[in-house]
C-alpha cells in the first residue's frame, strides 16, 4: 500500500457483532521492533508516495494451510516424553529391537496425536471464521465524514478496551462541512509513528488549496481504531495505520502459558516412573551378568517394560478437562459462565489467595445519586423534593423578572425578616448553580429512538422524554444526569458544538460548547467551557477527584473534611467548581490553546499547561456523592471464601476511605475485626516505623495505599510480604494497574501458593493474567477483562459455586484419574517384569498385538474414564461445608503418599495375577495368558468400582460394555487365547480365585479404613 490510500467506508454492522478474536497475533514478535515512522498520507496528490506501508491483512490463526501439520507435530514432540514415545514407535523399524507388531506402538501414539490434531484444526477454524465474519472498522482511520445530522457519530471500542460505552468521535471540521468529493481537495493528514496508545493520538490535518490554507489539529476524538463498532449511519475516514501497525495489533500479545500446578505434579510423578523403567531395565540386563550385546537388550528392555510410562495418561487428562470445562459452562446454577482456558480446571480447587477489585466486581457499577453538598448544606435522598423546589423557584423567578412581573416564589410568613429571605435566596441560588453545572460539566450525549408510537425523527424535534436515553462512556456521568432530570433540569439535546437544557417550566436553554477537556486518569478531572446563548456568559465548569481538584478551588475549610465524611459512607466524590471567563480572556486562552493542539512535539505537556492556566482559583460549587450498590450474595459468597480458607485481598483504584467502607460494608473484613490502617510513608525510615508498629498488631486486616506500597516493596519486599500474609484480609486503595500485576506476582513468589484474581475491567487484566487463575466479571466496564481471563462469569456469587464445586470436583477427579491410569500401566508393567524373571531374564512380551493396544483402550477406556463423572460429596454439601476445600488446598488427592500407594497396589495386584497363572496354568503357554489377561481386565473394572464414591449410570454403562466388548472379543483372539479353554470350568474358576485374592483384601482395607478413619467428607455424607 502506498501514500495515496483510499478512502474506506464503513456502514453500520448487523446487530450480531463477530466475536473476539483470539490467537496469537503473526506478527507479535515484531511488533515492537520494526521501523515505525510517523508518515504523511496524501489525498488528491496520486503523485507523492512517501513509502509502503504493511498490507492491512490481519490473521489470528497460529498456522496456515502448509504449516498447520509440521507446526502441530513440532509443538507435540518438542516435549520430552512425547519425543520419547515416538522414538520408541520408531525403534520397531529395527529389526533387532522389535518386539511384536508395529501397530502396538503406533496406533496409541496415534491417537494421541489425532485428538490434539483434532483440537487444533477446530481452533484453527474457529479463528477463521471469526476473521471473514469481521464487520468492524477494517483499518486505522482519520475520520473525515459522517451522515448523521449531528456531525458526529458514536464508536463501541469494545474489542479494544474491553468498554462497551459508545463513545463520542468528531470528523474534521472542514472536511465535514465540504459539499465535494473528498479525493478532490488537496490535502494531507500528518501522523505520528505507530503505537500502543489506544486512548491517544496526535497528528494535523492541512488543507493547501482553501483560502487561507486550513491547518487543524487531530486528537483521538478524531479518530476510527480498527476493530470498533460504528452506531449508525455511514462515516468517511482516511486511511493512516494498516496491517501489523494497526493499535489493535500492536496490543495483541500472547498472554502467559499457563500451566496449572497439577499438570507440574504429575509431570513430576511421571520422571519418577521413568526413572524407575530405566532402573528395572539395567537390573534385568545386570541380572545377565551384561552378556552379549547388552547394550541393545537394556534398549529392548526399556521397550518391553514402556507401559511404566503410560501413554494415555496425557490424553486422558486432557479429555478429562475438556469434559470438566464442559460441566462448568452447562452448570444452570452459574448461568453465562465460559471457559477460556480449558487446561486449567483443577487449578479452581487448590486456591489461596483470592484478589479482587471492588467497583463493578464487587459492587454492581451502577451509580445511584446519593448526596449533594454545599459545604453549609446537605441534601440526601429524603430531601431532594427540596433541591427540585430550588431549582423551580430559580426558573420561575428568572421567567417572571424578564416578563418585568418579578414576585418572590417563596410564601414567607409575616415573621420572616429580610435578612432570612436573603439568605433563603442565597441557598437557592447556590443550589440552582450546582445543579445547572452538574448538567453541563460531562460527556452524556441524549440519543432518541422510536418507541412504536413516536418515530425517531418527530422524537428528536420534540425531545420526547419517553424515547430518550443517555449515552456515555462512564455510567457516573449518566447517573448524574439522570439525576438534574430528576430535580428539574433536563440534557434534551446535545451535538459536538451545542448543548440543550429544559428547566422545569419547560423553557429550552441553549449552550454553545467552546472546549471540552475529557476525562483521563492522569487528570483525574474533565472539564466545559460553555456560552449562555441568552446572556452571552463564557462559563469554565470542571469536576474531578478530590485528590487533585483541592489544589484548583479557592482555600475553604470544610472540602477535606466533607470528602472524607461522604467516603466514609462508601460514595464515590465528585468536587464540582467554576469559573467565569471575559470574552478576551476566553479569546486569549483560545489562541494558545490552538497553537499547543497543532504542536506534534510535547504536544501533551502543552496542552496541559495551556489548560492548566484556567485551573486557578475556581469557585467551588459543590461536592456529589454517588453510591455503588454491593453485587447481589457478595457477604455471603466472601463468607464462603473465608471459611474454605481462602484469603481475600481488595485492590482498587479508589480512596482509602471508600475502599474501607465497602471492605466492611460487604464483610471482608467483620465487625469485630481490628483494622490497621497503614499510615502514608514515602521514606525508608518512615516506611521501617510503620512497619513495626503493624508487626505489634495480631489478627487484624490491613489497609494501605498505593504510595506506601510502593514505598514498602521498594525497600521492605519480605518484611511487608510476610506480615501482610498473616492478615486474614488485605485492601489495597489507589492502586495502579501494575500494582495489582506485582502483588500477585509476590504473593506466588513468596507463598508458593495458588493465586485466583478476579475483575472485570480493563485496568485489571494485567492482574487476570498474572494470576494463576484468572476470572473476569462481565460487567459495565466492557468485556476486555472476561476475554483476558481464563473462566469468565457474569455475577460475583458464581465464584463460591465454580471454587467449592467445580474446582473440587475437576481436582479430586483428575487426581483419581491420573493415579488410576498410573495404575492400570504399572499393573501390566509389573506383570512382565514377573513373567521375564521367571523366564530367565528374556526380553520377551508377555502379551502382544491387539492384546496390548485393546488394554489401555476397548477393554478399560470407559470405567476409567468414567471417573470423572465421580464426586465425594453433593454440590450441596460442598457448598454448605467450606471448610472442606482446605483438604484441597494441602494437596492431598495427588501426593507423593498416594502415588507410593497407588505403586504398591499395582506391584502387589500385578504379582497375584502373574504368579497366580504361573502356578495355576496347566500345560500350555497360552493358558498363562488366558488366565492373567482376564484377571488383569476383571482387577481392573473391580478396582475402578472400589475407586468410585458416588456411582453414575454412565458408569454402571462403562463398566458392562467393556465386558461386553471383552468377552466378545474373544472369539477373534484366537490367535493369543485358547478359545476352548476359556469356556472350561477350570478357566472360571482359576480367574475368580487370582480376581478375588487380587482384589478382596484392597476391599476389605477400604472398609476398615472409612469404619475407623473416615475421611472429613463422609462423616457429611453418612
Amino acid at each position: 500500500m502506498t501514500d495515496h490510500i483510499p478512502l474506506q467506508p464503513v456502514r453500520r454492522p448487523h446487530r450480531h457483532d463477530s466475536k473476539h478474536r483470539h490467537g496469537c497475533c503473526p506478527w507479535s514478535a515484531c511488533c515492537g521492533i520494526g521501523d515505525l515512522r510517523p508518515r504523511t498520507v496524501w489525498l488528491g496528490h496520486p503523485e507523492k508516495k512517501e513509502q509502503r506501508y504493511p498490507r492491512n491483512v490481519i490473521n489470528n490463526q497460529k498456522y496456515n494451510f502448509f504449516t498447520f501439520l509440521p507446526g502441530v507435530l513440532f509443538n507435540q514432540f518438542k516435549y520430552f516424553f512425547n519425543f520419547y514415545f515416538l522414538l520408541l514407535a520408531c525403534s520397531q523399524f529395527v529389526e533387532e529391537l522389535r518386539l511384536g507388531a508395529l501397530y502396538t506402538y503406533w496406533v496409541p501414539l496415534g491417537f494421541v496425536l489425532i485428538i490434539t490434531i483434532t483440537r487444533e484444526s477446530t481452533e484453527e477454524i474457529r479463528c477463521y471464521l471469526r476473521d471473514k465474519e469481521n464487520q468492524r472498522v477494517p483499518a486505522d482511520m482519520i475520520f473525515l465524514r459522517t451522515s448523521e445530522r449531528n456531525g458526529s457519530c458514536f464508536l463501541r471500542t469494545d474489542q479494544l478496551d474491553g468498554e462497551t460505552a459508545w463513545k463520542l468521535r468528531l470528523p474534521v471540521a472542514c472536511t465535514q462541512r465540504l459539499p465535494t468529493d473528498l479525493l478532490q481537495i488537496r490535502s494531507y493528514v500528518y501522523a505520528e509513528e505507530p503505537n500502543i496508545d489506544i486512548h491517544n493520538f496526535i497528528g494535523t490535518f492541512t488543507r493547501e488549496d482553501g483560502d487561507p490554507p486550513v491547518n487543524e489539529s487531530l486528537g483521538i476524538e478524531n479518530t476510527l481504531w480498527a476493530s470498533t463498532v460504528v452506531a449508525s449511519g455511514t462515516v468517511v475516514g482516511v486511511v493512516i495505520y494498516t496491517g501489523k501497525e494497526l493499535r489493535s495489533v500492536m496490543n495483541t500479545s500472547n498472554p502467559r502459558h499457563k500451566v496449572g500446578l497439577f499438570d507440574l505434579e504429575v509431570n513430576c510423578l511421571t520422571k519418577i516412573l521413568f526413572g524407575a523403567l530405566v532402573v528395572v531395565s539395567l537390573v534385568m540386563v545386570a541380572l545377565q551378568h551384561f552378556a552379549g550385546r547388552w547394550y541393545l537388550q537394556i534398549f529392548r528392555f526399556v521397550l518391553l517394560f514402556s507401559h511404566i510410562v503410560p501413554i494415555s495418561l496425557r490424553v486422558n487428562l486432557d479429555m478429562g478437562k475438556m469434559v470438566f470445562s464442559w460441566m462448568i459452562k452447562k452448570d444452570p446454577k452459574i448461568p453465562g459462565t465460559v471457559v477460556r482456558t480449558s487446561t486449567i480446571p483443577e487449578q479452581l480447587g487448590r486456591i489461596s489467595y483470592l484478589l479482587t477489585d471492588k467497583t463493578g466486581t464487587l459492587t454492581q457499577n451502577e451509580m445511584v445519586f446519593r448526596r449533594l453538598h454545599l459545604g453549609t448544606v446537605a441534601y440526601g435522598m429524603d430531601s431532594m423534593d427540596e433541591v427540585q423546589s430550588h431549582v423551580f423557584s430559580a426558573y420561575t423567578q428568572v421567567e417572571t423578572m424578564l416578563g418585568n412581573r418579578f414576585m418572590p416564589t417563596f410564601d414567607l410568613p409575616a415573621s420572616r425578616t429580610p435578612a432570612a429571605t436573603k439568605v433563603r435566596k442565597t441557598i437557592s441560588s447556590r443550589v440552582h448553580e450546582a445543579v445547572k453545572a452538574i448538567a453541563l460539566v460531562h460527556n452524556v450525549t441524549p440519543v432518541y429512538e422510536a418507541n412504536g408510537v413516536t418515530d425517531q425523527a418527530e422524537a428528536e424535534q420534540h425531545y420526547e422524554d419517553t424515547c430518550r436515553v443517555y449515552q456515555a462512556a462512564s455510567p457516573d456521568e449518566v447517573s448524574l444526569v439522570q439525576w438534574t432530570e430528576s430535580v428539574g433540569l433536563t440534557l434534551v439535546g446535545r451535538d459536538q458544538s451545542s448543548m440543550q437544557l429544559r428547566t422545569p417550566t419547560g423553557q429550552i436553554l441553549n449552550f454553545t460548547i467552546l472546549q471540552i477537556f475529557h476525562f483521563t486518569y492522569e487528570s483525574k478531572r474533565m472539564g466545559i467551557i460553555v456560552r449562555d446563548e441568552s446572556t452571552g456568559e463564557i462559563t469554565f465548569y470542571m469536576k474531578g477527584a478530590d485528590v487533585v481538584m483541592a489544589g484548583i478551588v479557592q482555600y475553604n475549610d470544610w472540602l477535606e473534611e466533607e470528602c472524607g465524611n461522604m467516603a466514609r459512607e462508601g460514595l464515590r466524590v465528585l468536587v464540582v467548581a467554576k469559573k467565569s471567563l471575559t470574552e478576551e480572556q476566553y479569546q486569549d486562552f483560545e489562541t494558545r490553546y490552538l497553537q499547543a493542539k497543532i504542536s506534534v512535539h510535547d504536544r501533551s505537556l502543552k496542552v496541559a499547561t495551556v489548560i492548566e492556566s484556567l485551573e486557578m482559583e475556581m469557585e467551588l460549587l459543590c461536592l456529589t456523592g454517588v453510591e455503588d450498590q454491593l453485587q447481589t450474595d457478595v457477604r455471603p459468597t466472601l463468607e464462603i471464601l473465608r471459611n474454605a480458607g481462602i484469603k481475600v485481598w481488595m485492590l482498587t483504584g479508589d480512596n482509602l476511605e471508600t475502599a474501607t467502607c465497602t471492605a466492611k460494608n460487604a464483610h471482608l473484613i467483620t465487625r469485630n475485626q481490628d483494622i490497621h490502617t497503614f499510615r502514608s510513608v514515602t521514606t525508608r525510615g518512615e516506611a521501617h516505623l510503620e512497619l513495626n508498629a503493624f508487626r505489634r498488631k495480631h489478627d487484624c486486616a490491613l489497609v494501605i495505599s498505593g504510595d506506601s506500597l510502593e514505598v514498602c516493596l521498594k525497600y521492605y519486599e519480605y518484611e511487608f510480604m510476610e506480615l501482610a500474609c498473616q492478615c486474614p484480609a488485605v485492601v489495597c486503595c489507589r492502586c495502579t494497574p501494575t500494582q495489582k500485576a506485582q502483588i500477585v506476582r509476590l504473593l506466588q513468589e513468596r507463598t508458593g501458593k495458588l493465586t485466583c484474581a478476579v475483575g472485570d475491567g480493563g485496568n485489571d487484566v494485567s492482574m487476570i493474567q498474572e494470576a494463576d487463575c484468572g476470572v473476569g466479571v462481565e460487567g459495565k466496564e466492557g468485556k476486555q477483562a472476561s476475554l483476558a481471563a481464563d473462566f469468565s462469569v457474569t455475577q460475583f456469587k458464581h465464584l463460591g459455586r465454580l471454587l467449592m464445586v467445580h474446582g473440587r470436583n475437576s481436582y479430586k477427579r483428575s487426581a483419581a484419574l491420573s493415579q488410576f491410569v498410573i495404575h492400570r500401566s504399572l499393573c501390566i508393567a509389573t506383570m512382565q517384569t514377573v513373567f521375564s524373571t521367571v523366564f530367565y531374564f528374556a526380553s520377551v512380551p508377555l502379551y502382544q498385538g491387539f492384546l496390548v493396544i485393546g488394554y489401555s483402550t476397548i477393554y478399560t477406556m470407559f470405567p476409567v474414564f468414567s471417573l470423572v463423572l465421580d464426586k465425594d460429596v453433593k454440590s450441596e454439601v460442598a457448598m454448605l461445608y467450606p471448610e472442606l476445600y482446605k483438604d484441597l488446598q494441602k494437596g492431598r488427592p495427588l501426593s507423593f503418599k498416594t502415588f507410593l500407594i497407588w505403586v504398591l497396589i499395582s506391584i502387589y495386584q500385578g504379582s497375584i495375577i502373574m504368579y497366580g497363572a504361573l502356578l495355576l496354568f496347566e500345560s500350555e503357554f497360552v493358558h498363562i495368558v488366558a488366565i492373567s489377561f482376564t484377571s488383569l481386565i476383571l482387577t481392573e473394572l473391580l478396582m475402578v468400582a472400589l475407586t468410585i464414591q458416588t456411582w453414575h449410570w454412565l458408569m454402571i454403562v462403562g463398566e458392562l460394555l467393556s465386558l461386553a466388548c471383552y468377552v466378545a472379543s474373544l472369539v477373534f483372539l484366537h490367535e493369543f487365547i485358547d478359545v476352548y479353554f476359556i469356556i472350561t470350568l477350570s478357566f472360571l474358576w482359576k480367574v475368580t480365585v487370582i480376581t478375588l485374592v487380587s482384589c478382596l483384601p484392597l476391599y476389605i482395607l477400604k472398609y476398615l479404613r472409612r469404619r475407623f478413619s473416615p475421611p472429613n467428607y463422609s462423616k457429611l455424607t453418612s
